[in-house]
């Protein structure tokens, strides 16, 4: 059985790690606030484990369930613990002030300064990013499977990411290398202003993208 940890303890780590159990994987999430922690793992029940951040990393597979600005302290603070790993990268580097602007620099997302800070130490696959969190508790909307779609430089991670997101009844999607989480980050958005804008009322967070056929 697979083991997955997830840093962060969040509505997206929360929403993840219910695919990951769903995928029989057992799940470890490390969360700075020990009170939400342990109401999530206890949530979540059996298949789960509580730790804090800069615990030694179990399995193979690291979902940075963070916000965009504290994906580089998480990654200075683990260091060459994450050597080896495959990295999720699901922030988007949206500006939440105005939903008008991305935080990245022109030419660069998050993906890619996540597997520079990592130094080639591990491999960074972008995913979950265009997915929101009160989707994934049944990991449908309007009775179709979540896409997500997967950027990354290895195939082989891409792969095992992939089979993750089958495994947990989702849609995997791989949208090429790591320099494509630039148009996924950049669509996102545009789909996060859409819910906060008042043309779209019924927008509310529960929305999905979805290739059809």
């Amino acid at each position: 059985m697979s083991t997955v940890t997830i840093i962060g303890s969040g509505r997206m780590a929360r929403g993840i790690a219910i695919r990951m159990l769903h995928a029989r994987c057992q799940v470890k999430i490390l969360g700075r606030n020990g009170l939400q922690t342990r109401a999530l793992v206890e949530e979540l029940g059996p298949g789960v484990q509580g730790g804090f951040p800069g615990e030694p990393i179990e399995g193979h597979v690291v979902v940075l369930a963070v916000p965009y600005a504290d994906v580089k302290e998480v990654i200075l603070e683990y260091g060459s613990g994450l050597d080896g790993k495959i990295v999720v990268d699901i922030s988007n580097p949206v500006d939440v002030a105005g939903f008008d602007r991305l935080l990245t620099p022109p030419g660069i997302s998050s993906g890619e300064q996540t597997a520079e800070l990592l130094g080639g130490g591990a491999d960074v696959v972008k995913a979950f990013n265009t997915v929101f969190a009160a989707t994934l508790h049944e990991g449908r909307v309007a009775g179709e499977p979540l896409d997500v779609f997967l950027a990354g430089d290895s195939e082989d991670a891409k792969a095992a990411v992939g089979r993750l997101v089958a495994a947990s009844g989702m849609r995997p999607v791989d949208v090429g290398p790591l320099r494509r989480a630039r148009e996924l980050e950049a669509t996102m958005l545009l789909v996060m202003g859409l819910q906060v804008g008042d043309a779209h009322p019924h927008f509310n967070w529960n929305t999905a993208l979805k290739i059809l056929p």
